[in-house]
């Protein structure tokens, strides 16, 4: 029995109980659309964070002092004292691989204008922080040198802070607003950047000169971290090398001392964030690829079903002359096409429930080439493995008996 005939004789088989067929595949359908939906979400998040970590310097380094330990006990980095303005200078002058470097100094604290008020972080940093960082101006002026050596109490805030305090759409430079009670004039707005990829609101930061943080609100003599940038990307590596060397140097650390610094580069991190969506993403579609085996285990149990109804059909094409073989890829011919068009079906639910959840989350879903082919092979190997045995079963009938049957 050709092909041609196989299929229009599966066809009819099906179409006589649509109803049946229709439920079979449900199973396959609600597992393709669920690995389908979880692996384009999960490349979407990928590709956002990607991008939201690019848009930030793929070449950016970022050094923050080591956990500290006292009686076996961590206290946090925030408790370590390691990194000071000495070491800024150093690398500075010394790393040739260095394009920008930046201390920062970190503070938290109400923010008031008027009647108004917000809690908000305040950052102190250098004139080079906002191109490592590519944070930029969209009203105002950046402090300068002299601002800084004087400790003066200017600021640039976020359009979170904006909003806050003066309202949407407001101009606050020129302003005085009081952070911890000591007054402070903004000199400029930060350009809107939005939720990063982990949900942190970008826009809510003030930008201050760095001594006037150390010394007037953070009341301290050393520095929280140090942000630079590596001439290129491919010169991160080398720049860190140098960084290390150098901080190890100024620190005098020796050979068989750790390091009392942490170093980082965003290609790392970006690294390391794809690596976490990856593991996310491929765990969430084998926990849904779960739905794919019940429903392999749906089709294996109506074949087994249609070949009890069908015994004295398969009787009748044997005792005419058809071969066990035509009648077993008869009923393999069947169960491919429930898995293949359950698959289809699956693929269309899929992408229509990504791009629903993506519009819900505020995130692009990307349907990648890749997962659809790996349905439609999960969804052929699905109809071969649950339907050969069924379809086996009817082959080795014996004709006399399957006429005989009732």
């Amino acid at each position: 029995m050709n092909f041609a005939n196989l299929l229009r004789i599966a066809i009819r088989a099906l179409v006589r109980n649509r109803l049946r067929a229709i439920l079979t595949m449900l199973g396959i359908i609600i597992g393709v659309a669920s690995v389908i939906a979880m692996l384009a979400l999960g490349e979407g998040s990928k590709r956002s964070m990607r991008e939201e970590m690019s848009s930030m310097g793929t070449n950016m380094i970022m050094v923050m002092p080591n956990f500290m330990r006292r009686g076996g006990v961590s206290l946090g980095s925030s408790a370590s004292q390691a990194l000071r303005m000495t070491d800024v200078t150093a690398i500075r002058n010394e790393a040739s691989n260095i394009a920008a470097v930046s201390p920062e100094v970190r503070a938290s604290g109400q923010v008031i204008y008027g009647n108004q008020n917000t809690q908000t972080t305040i950052y102190g940093a250098s004139e080079e922080y906002m191109d490592i960082r590519k944070l930029k101006i969209a009203n105002g002026r950046l402090f300068t040198t002299q601002e800084i050596k004087s400790m003066a109490k200017v600021c640039l805030i976020g359009q979170t802070v904006v909003e806050n305090l003066f309202g949407k759409d407001a101009d606050p430079v020129g302003l005085s607003i009081r952070i911890k009670n000591i007054p402070f004039q903004v000199i400029g707005v930060l350009e809107e950047k939005g939720e990063s990829g982990m949900g942190q609101d970008q826009d809510d930061l003030i930008v201050a000169p760095y001594t006037t943080v150390q010394r007037r609100l953070a009341a301290i003599d050393y520095i929280n971290g140090i942000y630079a940038s590596a001439v290129t990307e491919e010169k991160s590596a080398a720049a860190i090398t140098e960084i290390e060397e150098i901080l190890r140097r100024t620190h005098k650390l020796k050979e068989s001392d750790e390091n009392d610094f942490r170093i980082m580069s965003q290609s790392e991190l970006m690294a390391t964030m794809t690596s976490i969506t990856d593991i996310m993403t491929y765990l969430l579609g084998a926990i849904a690829g779960i739905s794919l085996l019940v429903g392999g285990i749906g089709i294996m149990n109506i074949m087994f079903v249609s070949v009890t109804e069908r015994t004295r059909e398969i009787g009748l094409r044997m005792s005419i002359g058809g071969r066990g073989q035509d009648i077993l890829k008869q009923f393999l011919v069947e169960s491919i096409i429930l898995s293949i068009l359950g698959g289809i079906l699956g693929i269309i639910l899929g992408y229509l429930i990504a791009k629903g959840a993506g519009s819900l989350m505020d995130s692009e879903a990307y349907v990648q080439s890749k997962a659809v082919i790996l349905a439609f092979i999960v969804c052929f190997a699905i109809g071969v493995f649950f339907g050969w045995y069924p379809a086996r079963k009817a082959a080795n009938l014996n004709p006399i008996e399957a006429l005989r049957y009732e």
